[in-house]
């Protein structure tokens, strides 16, 4: 049977977002092929050209639509404020789309981007890469094979020591420009906990802007109740200088503890790929987290290893087979509706019901 010919993608954007983690990993995707980058940046171009000496250049996002049909999928890596506008232009010319999230400032933007797609019968997807970070992926086999009994409450937590300002449209306090920490982290702390949890009911949230200088929040809670019961902690911070865990996990028969961060991104932007013939993701024994409880030795569970190549993976089966991309509209509405009921918690001091 012979290998059909690979999929040509076009990307949107070649900063941070675009060279360190959208790029390298397509590339790295057997059935993809990095077609076209489109960047209006002399520098960037040349980096891109240098890091994928095979693809084409454009200046504008709007010369892919005129040739959509040498693309076979869009990847938007670009400003927040551009998602949604884009991913509507990219649909219209009958192209895939896989947006870098936030997908949209609401959920209301993005249901209608979903809608949009499935009336074109698109494939619509959203870059939750942290879904794959391997100390997540250890929590979920944790949780799904009952090592902790009945999970009563969740902690999670994406701190920096950031004391300064770095500028940029991130820590804009435009609301148009979709920045700050709730956005940003945020949306990786809640699509996680609705991942494992399911729907929330109800929302409590404190944020501020806490550097000099600051206009968006940089330092942030949230609180979630799952409608099955779980209590869900968030904390989202550029401020913090001593970190706490990334995961402390509270069940009925046993708790666990992880700390640091993922080593994916730090090997990306080391300039490590994916297929490069050393192990992917694999986090040392020495930042592996425990599991027990305080009347008998905590135990070292072996962290899974980080798979963000699996992202792009299931994105090219989704377009091969006509089925769901890896994380939907849907669910990114869903972590929307959490994050604007965050928003309005943290403005007002008040609960807010969800559904």
């Amino acid at each position: 049977m012979s290998t059909p010919p690979p999929l040509r993608v076009g990307l949107v954007g070649y900063g941070p977002a675009g060279s360190f983690f959208h790029a390298p990993l397509i590339a790295a995707t057997p059935g993809l092929t990095l077609d076209t980058i489109v960047t209006g940046s002399p520098e960037r171009r040349a980096q891109a050209a240098a890091e994928h000496p095979g693809a084409r250049f454009a200046d504008r996002a709007d010369e892919l639509w005129a040739r959509a049909g040498e693309l076979d999928l869009v990847v938007l890596a670009s400003p927040n404020r551009t998602h949604v506008p884009l991913a509507t232009e990219a649909l219209d010319a009958g192209l895939p789309v896989v947006v870098d999230k936030p997908l949209a400032a609401t959920a209301a933007e993005a249901r209608a981007l979903g809608a949009l797609a499935d009336s074109r019968g698109l494939l619509l997807g959203v870059f939750q890469n942290r879904r794959w970070d391997g100390d997540f992926r250890t929590v979920r086999d944790l949780i799904a094979r009952g090592e902790l009994g009945e999970v009563r409450r969740f902690e999670s937590r994406f701190e920096r020591w950031r004391p300064q300002l770095k500028g940029g449209w991130r820590e804009s306090g435009d609301p148009a420009d979709i920045g700050g920490l709730l956005y940003d982290l945020g949306a990786h702390l809640v699509d996680q906990a609705l991942t494992l949890f399911g729907p929330a009911r109800q929302v409590y949230a404190e944020s501020a802007a806490v550097r000099p200088g600051a206009t968006a929040d940089d330092d942030a809670f949230i609180a979630l109740t799952h409608t099955g019961g779980v209590r869900s902690h968030l904390w989202m911070s550029a401020v913090t200088p001593r970190l706490g865990p990334r995961f402390r996990v509270l069940g009925s028969t046993g708790g666990y503890v992880g700390h640091g961060l993922d080593p994916q991104e730090a090997a990306l932007r080391a300039g490590r790929r994916p297929g490069d013939g050393t192990p992917w993701g694999e986090a040392p024994p020495t930042d592996w987290g425990t599991a027990g409880t305080d009347d008998g030795p905590a135990a070292p569970v072996p962290t899974l290893p980080g798979d963000y190549p699996a992202f792009y993976a299931g994105v090219e089966a989704a377009l091969r087979s006509g089925t769901a991309a890896p994380v939907t509209a849907g669910e990114a509405a869903a972590a929307l509706d959490v994050i604007e009921a965050a928003h309005r918690s943290a403005a007002t001091g008040e609960t807010v019901r969800l559904g």
